[in-house]
């Protein structure tokens, strides 16, 4: 009782704190970041690893101006993640632009639905709002549920802003199969590192043997709805642009385990491009194989050939 009496205060505090203007939150996360970074070094030690490990030919100050302009740009996603519970429409609009939004509502209009990939690099929790009125279609984001009741409840309000149902992963299969009939998007968080039981395909990311889940490729071949990753830019604070880039449009006549290397593929490049603005503080590398098992290295497939 005790404990979700603090948790009560913790929702309490953070929805009155998003009521602040996003110009003084991010003031504020100024301040957080000098106390995460030089003062508490939060997951510092990790961070520092992943960053090494993926790119190998930079010098050791590259890495670290990388290393300081992420716990700098994370400060600032917690503060916007915040802002998230009070923001209106029209600013969320006037921040998140998609581009491509054609291609998908030329599907969804057609009574069709589409798969998107996502993943932890920019403002990831403004795209999962964000599509919910981008786009004319049902859109259900897969979410893994927070142990805390108090705030996964919190959370869960939070995304379902402007008309988005939010599905435990468990219950993906269920929705999707009682959706069926309807012209929905289904949003999955497709760079998340599987469990090691789960680890059934390896390849490379970032010079490193990584597990990846099967389960977005499994969903689209079974039902050959149309795959679009969602490639992120952030172009100043607090304002990002999303490309809907069609990784695969029929799905059913791919080879096994193309579309996981092509939304694999798309999170290397978007990475490598502006590094500082993936979630590096995940241990994404947890697991290693125990055999030698990738099947398909990063120059079997490639992104720039494949996408339209």
């Amino acid at each position: 009782m005790i404990q979700k009496g603090f948790s009560y205060l913790g929702v309490f505090f953070l929805t009155t704190l998003s009521l602040l203007p996003l110009r003084i939150l991010h003031l504020m996360a100024d301040g957080f970041y000098v106390l995460i970074y030089y003062v508490f070094g939060y997951r510092k030690k990790v961070v520092r690893e992943n960053l090494l490990n993926s790119f190998p030919e930079k010098k050791l100050e590259e890495i670290i101006a990388i290393e300081k302009k992420f716990f700098k740009y994370l400060a600032s996603l917690i503060f916007e993640v915040i802002k998230l519970e009070s923001i209106s429409e029209k600013e969320l609009r006037k921040r998140m632009r998609f581009t491509n939004v054609d291609l998908v509502e030329a599907y969804l209009k057609n009574n069709e639905s589409v798969l998107f990939c996502a993943s932890h690099y920019g403002n990831y929790e403004w795209v999962c709002v964000g599509i919910g009125m981008a786009f004319s279609g049902q859109h259900y984001p897969i979410y893994k549920p927070l142990n805390n009741e108090v705030f996964d409840n919190w959370f869960l309000k939070m995304r379902s802003r402007f008309g988005n149902r939010m599905i435990s992963m468990r219950q993906t299969i269920r929705a999707i199969q009682s959706s069926k009939n309807l012209p929905t998007m289904f949003t999955f968080g497709s760079d998340q590192s599987p469990s090691r039981e789960d680890s059934h395909y390896w390849t490379t990311l970032l010079n490193q043997e990584a597990a990846v889940q099967l389960g977005i490729e499994k969903i689209a071949k079974k039902t050959n709805r149309p795959v679009f990753y969602l490639r992120m830019s952030y172009i100043k604070r607090g304002y990002y642009e999303v490309d809907c880039v069609p990784i695969c449009l029929e799905p059913a006549k791919t080879a096994e385990f193309e579309i996981t290397e092509l939304h694999t593929r798309c999170l290397e490049e978007m990475i490598k491009a502006e590094p500082a603005y993936w979630l590096w503080s995940h241990r994404r590398w947890k697991y290693k194989p125990e055999k030698t098992l990738p099947k398909t290295s990063s120059k079997d497939f490639s992104v720039s050939e494949t996408v339209i």
